[in-house]
């Protein structure tokens, strides 16, 4: 008899049993969209099989191949990274990853994945149909999309626990995490009327809206977001200097400071920001790229960087 429990949201369904016949279950098809975290139904036992989605995986899987750089995160602080035998190029964190042989994540070669032998691939997203290919050739595929709000988050590091047999640990990360991102956010004074903000993506600049990820966490300081209904139906507007300019925030974000080599001191300098109310206040916060596009374990660390950010800002005002 296995355990039919679903997996996410910090463990809070996860002590729910209900006996059923032994046998594959039915549930969602694991991935997790930009617009919905979903929770993926999972079979547990005391061992394998595993059921997540519509993955089952007969036995613990020993050579796990990470097409993700958030999951590769989430693998390793799980406690499955001895486990993983390549990751894909953006994989640079833990430090583990650096003696890991490294695929090409836009352009995957399926005959490299397929020579590796895994027994687990895991991706963020299908650039082709690389699904199709690799269940042709009898070899289990994970997708672990991008999320659309926290709960995705936790959800995604349970379910890759389930699949690797590191579900307790999952369980502690996830609870920990959500424990710490609360604690956090409920540090952080929220004003009336709420300060307003801009994500910057790059320096060109695109941007993100309130119904992202980042707008979600954004969202736990209560913060207001310049380029909500800027364009209609587009959650990712190219913004022009004169909406930057005329919506004056008064903090700036920067998630391209290391690939656009962005800083307080070019924001300042670009034509006409001189004057911006983050600028003039000293209101820049430069964040680590990486941290900012992975929905993985430091998503503590990105929360706790904004709320510093904040506070330093109420402290200003």
């Amino acid at each position: 008899m296995k355990l039919s429990r679903l997996v996410g949201f910090a463990g809070l369904f996860l002590l729910v049993p209900t006996a059923v016949a032994c046998g594959d279950s039915e549930g969602d098809t694991g991935e997790v969209d930009t617009s919905v975290a979903e929770v993926a139904e999972t079979t547990v036992a005391e061992e394998f099989p595993v059921t997540v989605g519509d993955l089952t995986l007969e036995a613990e899987p020993q050579r796990i191949i990470s097409m993700s750089a958030t999951a590769t995160e989430m693998l390793f602080a799980i406690g499955a990274g001895d486990r993983v035998i390549a990751v894909d190029n953006f994989s640079n964190h833990p430090a583990e990853t650096t003696s890991l042989e490294k695929l090409d994540a836009y352009e995957p070669n399926v005959e490299a994945i397929s020579a590796l032998d895994p027994e687990l691939v895991i991706i963020s997203y299908d650039p082709g149909n690389l699904v199709e290919q690799l269940t042709t050739l009898s070899i289990p595929v994970f997708t672990a999309g991008a999320v659309g709000d926290l709960a995705g988050a936790y959800a995604q590091i349970e379910q890759l626990g389930a699949l690797t047999g590191q579900l307790a640990e999952a369980v502690q990360l996830s609870s920990a995490m959500q424990a710490d991102i609360e604690e956090i956010a409920a540090g952080v004074t929220k004003m009336d009327p709420p300060l307003t903000y801009f994500y910057e993506l790059d320096p060109t600049p695109y941007t993100v809206t309130s119904n992202t990820f980042i707008g979600g966490v954004m969202a736990l300081f209560g913060l207001s977001n310049i380029a909500d209904g800027v364009e209609e139906g587009n959650d990712y507007p190219q913004l022009s200097a004169e909406v930057i300019v005329e919506k004056n925030p008064d903090i700036i974000f920067l998630a391209d400071t290391k690939c656009c080599a962005q800083s307080a001191e070019t924001v300042a300098a670009r034509d006409g920001w001189g004057d911006l109310k983050a600028v003039a206040t000293g209101s820049i916060v430069p964040l680590d790229d990486d941290i900012a596009s992975r929905w993985g374990p430091r998503l503590v660390d990105l929360v706790r960087t904004i709320a510093e950010a904040v506070s330093t800002v109420l402290a200003k005002s």
